[in-house]
């Protein structure tokens, strides 16, 4: 095979030695962290910048600081080694049908009681396979598995993301079944203004106070708001439990999912409201990734097997949380 001095140069090992010149903040340090030998180190990187003909580091101050180039060449640098490990993952799991890691991307509406009793029984099996699991809101919960970061999305809302019923395909490996659906109730805290309003309370009473809002998750472009009314003060937060607590304190009014905001109505914590619309019911699903022609992994396949039961995918969707 032909040499190539730029691949001999850019290996996965001197990546890592760039990155920890980055995180060290000099060639000292990185060489100290690492065990080795300064002039080894810099000769390494040196290789790596004779091989780009650029510089990666701007040493013209005590700290090793990365070039523009050299931001560039660690970004990709770092997607190549995500790359590689997932190579290695597959064909492991060829090897012996368990993936190294599985990751669930998980919507913040669903029940993390259930999530961890799951969780639990899976461990309990003593797999070979790490679990990771991402809590997500609205739209992010469903790009994550489609950009690769997640193999299962549980929790994906159908009816409120345009596009996010996804069926079965050969060409893009996506998947998805129904989990069910979750109602959706109107509650403030008892000292809230709306509180003794009267019933039922239209968008003109929801306009006039702040309305607490879930984030969307989403990593590229806008994302979506839902249950927001145009012009309407909005208090964001990172997911359904924290607005669960941020509607308890009164810092603003919103829907909740029944199954979380029914303990705290019936302790008194929060007062249910009637709305001037329809009660709000949200359809949701869960999706998965497998390439065409192959078998899921076998930690993918007990997971699969879980959802498919009618009582974990209403546990899933109603479960009240553990306290």
């Amino acid at each position: 095979m032909k040499q190539n001095p730029i691949r001999d140069a850019l290996t996965p090992e001197a990546l890592g030695l760039i990155d920890a010149v980055h995180r060290a903040g000099s060639m000292a340090a990185a060489a100290r962290e690492l065990g080795v030998v300064p002039s080894a180190l810099t000769y390494r990187i040196r290789q790596v910048e004779d091989a780009l003909d650029v510089l990666l580091f701007d040493r013209s101050s005590r700290q090793a600081r990365l070039t523009e180039a050299g931001k560039e060449l660690l970004h990709e640098g770092n997607r190549l080694l995500l790359e590689l490990d997932a190579v290695a993952n597959r064909v492991k799991r060829v090897a012996t049908g368990w993936e190294p890691q599985l990751t669930l991307s998980v919507d913040s509406i669903i029940s993390r009681t259930t999530v961890m009793e799951l969780c639990e029984t899976f461990f309990a099996l003593n797999p070979p396979t790490r679990l990771k699991i991402r809590e997500e809101a609205l739209s992010g919960t469903l790009q994550a598995l489609t950009s690769g970061q997640a193999d299962l999305a549980i929790g994906v809302a159908i009816d409120i993301a345009a596009g996010s019923a996804i069926e079965p395909a050969a060409n893009n490996g996506l998947h998805s079944k129904p989990l069910g659906n979750i109602r959706f109730v109107y509650a403030v805290a008892p000292h809230h203004p709306l509180a003794t309003a009267a019933e039922p309370v239209t968008n003109d009473m929801m306009m006039q106070h702040r309305v607490v809002a879930v984030a969307d998750s989403v990593q590229r472009g806008g994302g979506m708001t839902v249950g927001v009314l145009g012009g309407q003060d909005v208090f964001t937060v990172s997911g359904m439990i924290a607005k669960l607590d941020a509607q308890v304190r009164g810092l603003g009014a919103g829907f909740l999912p029944e199954y979380l905001a029914r303990p705290q109505i019936e302790a008194g914590r929060l007062v249910e409201k009637t709305v001037a619309h329809q009660p709000r019911v949200v359809k949701v699903s869960y999706a998965w990734r497998n390439s065409a022609g192959s078998k899921p992994g076998r930690a993918l396949q007990w997971w699969l097997k879980q959802l498919d039961s009618p009582a974990t995918r209403t546990a899933l969707l109603e479960r009240r949380q553990a306290r």
